[in-house]
């Protein structure tokens, strides 16, 4: 029997899966932008009544699935938007790609609302806009018990005087000015506006971890036409530009295109593309990243917008020239607005900490699932993206979504109650609108039961009810418990106290490969920032070598570094590593561990730099 090469067995694959998509493409019914147009609902003032039960602010997913789920458990709901139709991310930033996750089992994570609404634009890994636009506006007007308030901005938060209960909002649009009250409040706008607006502490970007105005860039969603779908699936199949999948109306992949590409702007790079093809054959492109946007000011993301279609222009040119399938191809449209990943992080009563989604923890008041892996993007043109653990799954507590000081307001977006490490994850809009679900849902049992949240998050029969019901209404929960990576290793300890300053990351596959050895000059680089963002004035009084060299750091160099950067040490090497154990600098693990002088690991270079930024006071690893 004649024995194929592996290559030749990856070709056929190739054209078994060109055969699928091409099956898929020619069944594919669903429209995209050029083929139909949106009508836009007409503008509701809720004239027949000023008070509400539930308000929920914000058209985003997260909104819809809050104001369906209150209105669907009796209470008489309004939800508000600015923009003058529903889906904010998804239909105005045109962010067509879903990143879903499935739990341990292999079942979808997120469920119920979620679930309906992606069955209504064709249960595919991405979307047509228009499509989605009209979904959310039908799960909206099914609801009799919801009123839609469009083209309304919330201009004034009234507050108590004790300061912990929302009495009132203020609402600006065409028909003027009108205030609504309400029992409760849930906040799904981007930036937590209302949050804010109310008074409820926050952070911005990766100040938790001590980095002061560093907030991942934005995206401006890119969408050209004359594309030829077979000749980008080809191309995936070739690996031209690297590794990359493809599906019906996705393909993903080709990160060496962020080698290839050259920015025109110095504020702007490519990464790995992700393209998704709409139902008129525009392709959709996310991967143009924008550095050094201010998310909460409107100047500066309107910079960011004019910055992003120059870039655009540019990015044509390179795949005209280089990509298969774009040789004829034309920019169709601009998305009217960013895809921004970060801004505010609402401070909650359980701030959920990067640790619980390594270790797959769950929660007694879970109310949904998070599984997509850590993706961080990087802050500046010069840093990097990565992705810091791919969780099996987590639960999302109940507390994570009740924000400190105001006790009758939720907030359930890619702001709610999350440290800025695990919004790597939980940011994504199908967990989001699994909170925004498990928000509108409480909102109406506290109406119910007269309780308000702060009380109902510390009672179990209340939180019981509102899993119960969130079951009964299709969401999927249930307790778990599981293992995750590096669980019992001695050096545990200390990379959770790395990776929970974003100092370390295990990627796709989990490994941080505790065997390899450590360079020096990366030994340095480690150490350096672990101090910035655990004590910034020690950082300023230690004395930092310039550079070190990329070879192998040794022990005694190692101690003899960690030594020396305190004011007045005058240890040799030979001695560093004895004098580093007698000052508490070497964790006794360790020092067993390695009696004579070498080369170091990576596990023994994590204990080593995590006990030192644990006397440091890293003690809080959340």
């Amino acid at each position: 029997m004649k024995v194929r090469s592996k290559s030749w067995w990856l070709g056929l694959a190739g054209l078994i899966l060109l055969a699928t998509a091409v099956f898929w493409l020619g069944t594919a019914k669903c429209q995209g932008p050029a083929e139909q147009e949106v009508e836009k609902p007409p503008v509701k003032i809720g004239i027949d009544r000023d008070a509400y039960d539930v308000i929920v602010i914000g058209g985003e997913p997260e909104g819809v699935a809050a104001a369906v789920a209150s209105a669907r458990n009796g209470a008489k709901t309004l939800l508000i938007e600015h923009r003058d139709g529903l889906g904010g991310l998804m239909t105005y930033g045109m962010l067509t790609h879903l990143d879903t996750a499935r739990d341990h089992l292999g079942l979808p994570a997120n469920q119920g609302i979620f679930a309906e609404w992606h069955e209504m634009v064709g249960g595919k890994p991405c979307f047509d806009v228009p499509a989605a636009k009209k979904a959310f506006l039908a799960l909206v007007q099914k609801e009799k018990n919801l009123t839609l308030l469009l083209r309304a901005r919330v201009t004034n938060v009234e507050v108590n005087e004790a300061g912990n209960k929302i009495e009132a909002v203020t609402v600006e649009g065409p028909f003027g000015q009108k205030r609504y009250t309400a029992q409760r409040f849930v906040d799904c706008t981007q930036d937590a506006d209302v949050a804010a607006m109310a008074g409820v502490p926050y952070f911005v970007g990766k100040e938790d971890i001590g980095l002061q105005n560093e907030n991942m860039c934005v995206t401006l969603m890119m969408f050209f036409k004359n594309v030829n779908w077979w000749d980008v699936c080809k191309t995936a199949v070739s690996q031209k530009f690297g590794p990359a999948s493809f599906y019906s109306n996705a393909a993903w992949g080709f990160w060496k295109v962020s080698q290839a590409y050259q920015p025109h702007s110095p504020r702007a790079r490519m990464r790995g593309l992700n393209l998704a093809r709409q139902g008129d054959g525009t392709v959709s492109i996310n991967a143009l990243q924008i550095f050094g946007v201010n998310p909460l000011d409107e100047t500066s993301k309107a910079e960011a917008i004019a910055i992003g279609q120059e870039e655009t222009k540019h990015v044509l040119e390179f795949l005209r020239r280089e990509f298969p399938g774009f040789e004829n191809a034309e920019i169709a449209y601009f998305p009217p607005e960013l895809y921004v990943r970060e801004s505010r992080h609402i401070r909650c009563e359980y701030q959920l900490p990067i640790s619980d989604v390594w270790e797959n923890r769950d929660h007694w008041d879970s109310i949904g699932f998070g599984g997509y892996p850590v993706d961080l993007q990087a802050t500046s043109p010069y840093g990097y993206n990565y992705v810091l653990v791919t969780p099996k799954q987590y639960a999302i507590p109940f507390r994570s979504l009740v924000p400190l000081k105001v006790d009758n307001l939720l907030v359930a977006s890619r702001c709610s109650g999350y440290s800025s490490l695990a919004a790597g994850s939980a940011r994504t809009l199908p967990t989001g609108m699994t909170t925004g679900q498990a928000a509108g849902t409480a909102a109406a049992i506290s109406v119910k039961r007269g309780q308000d949240f702060r009380a109902m998050c510390r009672d179990q029969e209340a939180v019981k009810l509102v899993q119960d019901t969130l079951r009964q209404q299709g969401a999927r929960l249930y307790p778990f418990q599981l293992s995750y990576p590096y669980q019992n290793e001695w050096f545990y300890p200390y990379l959770k106290i790395l990776y929970s300053k974003g100092l370390v990351f295990a990627g796709y596959d989990n490994n941080i490969y505790p065997e390899k050895r450590v360079n020096a000059d990366s030994f340095l680089y480690l150490l350096n920032a672990g101090v910035k963002r655990t004590n910034p004035a020690a950082y300023q009084r230690f004395t930092w070598p310039s550079a070190l060299p990329p070879v192998p750091i040794t022990r005694d160099q190692a101690a003899y570094l960690v030594l020396h950067l305190r004011p007045g040490s005058t240890v040799e090497k030979p001695q560093a590593w004895e004098e580093a154990y007698k000052a508490g600098l070497v964790p006794e693990e360790l020092y067993k561990r390695v009696p004579k002088n070498r080369a170091l690991s990576r596990a023994e270079v994590y204990a080593l730099v995590g006990n030192f930024l644990e006397r440091l006071g890293a003690t809080d690893t959340h």
